[in-house]
């Protein structure tokens, strides 16, 4: 018999699934922020979408999370928010409106949406 070469043959597929899981987090302002003023919302003045009251924000896992801010309805930029997980007296959404621009009015809604992704993977090996 010939020298033959032996190798092994391994197959692997992954299937990998994100989950995301959405949290919204509804306030009604309650007075005017002026333009160049910080609009701050502690955890506790949030409604959950249950509309019971919020006791804490969640904590954004590294990664795999990310916030929204809506304003009346419109999706706002990233750079004029500050997020704050926790509970009342710690958690706390800030908006900074623009100085030169708008003041957000007196029952405004706002909208605190967070997205978290509770990614999973399953390898099966064949040999």
């Amino acid at each position: 018999m010939a020298l033959q070469l032996i190798k092994l043959f391994v197959s692997a597929t992954t299937t990998t699934d994100a989950v995301p899981t959405d949290t919204r987090f509804f306030y009604i302002t309650t007075t005017e922020t002026a333009a160049g003023a910080t609009l701050t919302i502690d955890a506790a003045s949030f409604l959950q979408d249950d509309g019971n009251p919020a006791t804490e924000l969640p904590a954004l896992a590294t990664n795999n999370s990310y916030y929204n801010v809506y304003i009346n309805g419109v999706l706002q930029m990233e750079g004029i928010t500050t997020y704050t997980p926790g509970a009342t007296g710690v958690g706390s959404l800030a908006i900074n409106v623009p100085a030169g621009g708008d003041p957000i009015p007196a029952n405004t809604p706002i909208v605190l949406e967070i997205v978290q992704f509770a990614p999973s993977s399953t390898t099966t090996v064949t040999t």
